[in-house]
């Protein structure tokens, strides 16, 4: 599952390397969390959240094949607001 949201998420935002993919999982039910550039969470969100609820559409009909329930979480930089917090 991970790399199938690497993969379609690099392809969307301007710095593919800055994409980070973390899955928790239990034994039914998967979560992942995103984290991506600041400047690239409205490519990952679209307008109206369309695409996130495309990619979502996407992810949850390949985990239902493999009877999982799955999640998709997009995630801020904690580190860049802590930096900024401290300023």
């Amino acid at each position: 599952m991970k790399e199938f949201v690497e993969y379609i998420v690099k392809n969307l935002v301007d710095h593919p390397d800055q994409v980070r993919i973390n899955e928790v999982g239990g034994t039914n039910s998967l979560i992942i969390e995103l984290a991506v550039e600041k400047s690239d969470i409205g490519k990952i969100i679209g307008k109206k959240g369309k695409t996130i609820t495309a990619i979502r559409t996407l992810l949850m009909s390949v985990a239902s094949r493999n009877g999982l329930r799955v999640s998709l979480e997009i995630l801020e930089d904690e580190h860049k607001n802590s930096s900024a917090e401290e300023v």
